[in-house]
């Protein structure tokens, strides 16, 4: 988007599956863990989808927030309407902004919409509704190309919204809805509030060809950034978990972070995050070695973009909530402290404004990166790998200190020792 403030790469996301984020599974469970969430550095509460599951077709006893039945309505064991404006105020109480998770691509199977409107919905050649997407057997897929009234119904509902003071907006599968429709509802939210933000959930690159080869519409992601502020990473995040699956080297994923300069506007605001409601936890993917998860978590905040945690993540999490039953995140350990460091150094304009750099080592297993302004760089050595080797860096031979846990670093013959430890280092450039 053109008028996308670069500011908002400076933003801490905090997701939360209102569901299985506690016990009670409340908006007013949400509300007693603002204060700890605001302390981890977060400006933006982002919850999955809070409306009325469809019953027709449901995977798993209590169904995925994304067969949604009514837009208009809050799901009742969450709590009513009320309760969520309560919580929307106690959010911006404590100075951050709430999301919420929009699903315009489809609807439940017995949805309100498709039982009063039936003229909004896709059809087969034998008139039957379904989705493009086989796998996703519990909903019926948006026809946009139909009736403008889905248009006007759809972007209304953002309005009422907006107008209880939500602040942005999370698509899910962005990309298979058209950009002009996106166009369009942004327009209308733009008379309630000019401020409001939105993060696109674009889709693979892999994703778009198949879709496209069955003859369906699908966005690409520079075509997303005509409309959006924020997008995934999911253009590389194959190169992340083969990496992490040993299937190809560390080189690749960064390979694939220097190429966003290269393909996206001037402007363009990644949401890098590690994990979330669709792919497995870290510390599952790196079998809970504590050191792993440090160093991935900061290298994914020494980035050009936005951060996104997904809850469980402070408390190295190797469950992910199931998105169809009642399940909790487990605690297995507590990395809160760094994780309040690291958005302490995220909201530094710097890492809005500043130069990046995505070095290529030659040590695979290791990220080395650099962000610089008029006045200071910083110096980012990853070792996600929990590599033994010295590294060589373009700094000056001298001692300096760790921003993340106050140790002195030593630099010897342009070279460091890598450490289990992520490694952060500020100097102040000379005037």
């Amino acid at each position: 988007m053109k008028k996308t403030n670069i500011k908002l790469r400076n933003l801490v996301i905090y997701q939360i599956y209102v569901r299985n984020f506690s016990e009670a599974g409340t908006f007013k469970a949400v509300i007693e863990e603002l204060d700890r969430i605001k302390s981890l550095g977060v400006d933006v509460v982002y919850l999955l989808p809070i409306h009325p599951v469809g019953v027709k077709g449901r995977k798993g006893k209590l169904g995925c927030p994304y067969s949604i039945k009514d837009y208009r309505a809050i799901r009742e064991e969450l709590g009513t309407k009320a309760d969520f404006q309560v919580l929307i105020n106690e959010v911006h109480n404590r100075k951050m902004k709430i999301m919420m998770d929009i699903v315009f691509n489809h609807t439940s199977k017995d949805s309100v919409l498709l039982e009063t409107r039936p003229e909004y919905f896709y059809k087969n050649e034998a008139g039957e509704f379904i989705t493009k997407v086989g796998d996703w057997s519990d909903v019926t897929d948006f026809d946009f190309s139909n009736d403008k009234g889905l248009w006007e119904e759809l972007s209304d509902t953002l309005v009422s919204y907006s107008k209880m003071g939500v602040d942005a907006y999370r698509c899910d599968v962005a990309s298979v809805v058209p950009v002009d429709f996106w166009k369009a509802a942004r327009k209308k939210v733009n008379k309630i509030n000019r401020n409001t933000f939105w993060l696109s959930e674009s889709v693979h690159g892999g994703f778009t060809k198949w879709f496209r080869d069955m003859g369906h519409y699908c966005a690409s992601e520079s075509e997303i950034y005509e409309v959006f502020d924020l997008a995934y990473d999911y253009d590389i995040q194959p190169y992340y978990e083969e990496y992490l699956f040993g299937q190809r080297p560390l080189k690749d994923y960064l390979e694939a972070i220097k190429r966003q300069e290269e393909i996206y506007p001037s402007n363009y605001v990644k949401m890098k995050n590690l994990e979330n409601h669709d792919y497995d936890r870290i510390a599952k993917y790196v079998n809970n070695d504590l050191s792993k998860i440090k160093n991935w978590t900061a290298l994914n905040y020494f980035q050009k973009g936005a951060v996104m945690l997904y809850a469980g993540e402070e408390y190295c999490a190797d469950i992910k909530p199931t998105l169809f039953d009642k399940e909790l995140f487990n605690r297995n350990g507590d990395i809160s402290d760094l994780i309040t460091k690291l958005g302490k150094l995220k909201k530094k304009s710097i890492f809005a404004k500043g130069i990046f750099n995505v070095n290529i080592p030659e040590i695979d297993g290791v990220a080395y990166n650099t962000v610089e302004n008029d006045v200071d760089k910083f110096f980012g050595i990853f070792n996600v790998g929990q590599v033994e080797a010295e590294l060589p860096v373009d700094m000056a031979d001298g001692h300096y200190r760790n921003f993340l846990n106050g140790r002195i670093v030593k630099v010897l013959a342009g070279k460091v020792k890598l450490s289990k430890e992520p490694i952060i280092l500020r100097i102040k450039k000379s005037l």
